[in-house]
């Protein structure tokens, strides 16, 4: 499964979108429900105008009233955490971006082949030699082979050095 999301990028997550539509629908239905027991409130009260209001009518239109409030202050604290999760969405593009380009100016000054660049991507990704050699239909030795002569280049010696230096030149 891990490679499969390796190789085509991507993961079983609700969109953005889903997540709105759905936080739509609930506070609609929550409004619609609120309007309901404030008109039934309401009527209530009208009905027993001349007989004398009881308490329970009263705390039904207190409890109506109340439930309008959060239908309102929840409508008003999804708009603000929908706004939020745009502009994470917007960092994280471009903190992707910026990692997309610092590595393909690594890789043009380390003068990485075509298949190292290759190899090299599907390190600092976090794969293994065997993980590497079937996304790329070679040999484990191909891949062991070009991940040496990538890790000299770059002057590492190891996997997790070659990731470390991306990460810190995000830092």
């Amino acid at each position: 499964m891990k490679l499969m999301t390796i190789k085509n990028g991507t993961k079983n997550r609700t969109s953005p979108k889903r997540k709105l539509v759905a936080a739509l629908a609930i506070v609609m239905l929550q409004a619609v429900a609120a309007i309901f027991f404030l008109v039934d409130s309401i009527d209530e009260i009208i009905m027993q105008f001349s007989a004398g209001i009881g308490f329970a009518v009263i705390l039904e239109c207190l409890v109506a009233v109340a439930l309008f409030a959060g239908v309102i202050m929840g409508a008003r604290h999804t708009r603000e955490l929908m706004a939020e999760a745009q502009r994470r969405e917007g960092a994280i593009a471009v903190a992707k971006g910026a990692l997309a380009e610092i590595m393909n100016l690594r890789f043009a000054e380390w003068q990485l082949s075509a298949g190292e660049t290759e190899v090299a991507l599907f390190a600092v990704k976090g794969c293994s030699v065997g993980e590497i050699a079937i996304l790329r239909n070679t040999a484990a030795g191909s891949v062991r082979s070009q991940l040496s002569q990538t890790y000299a280049k770059a002057g590492v010696t190891s996997q997790s050095m070659l990731t470390s230096i991306f990460i810190e030149e995000l830092l």
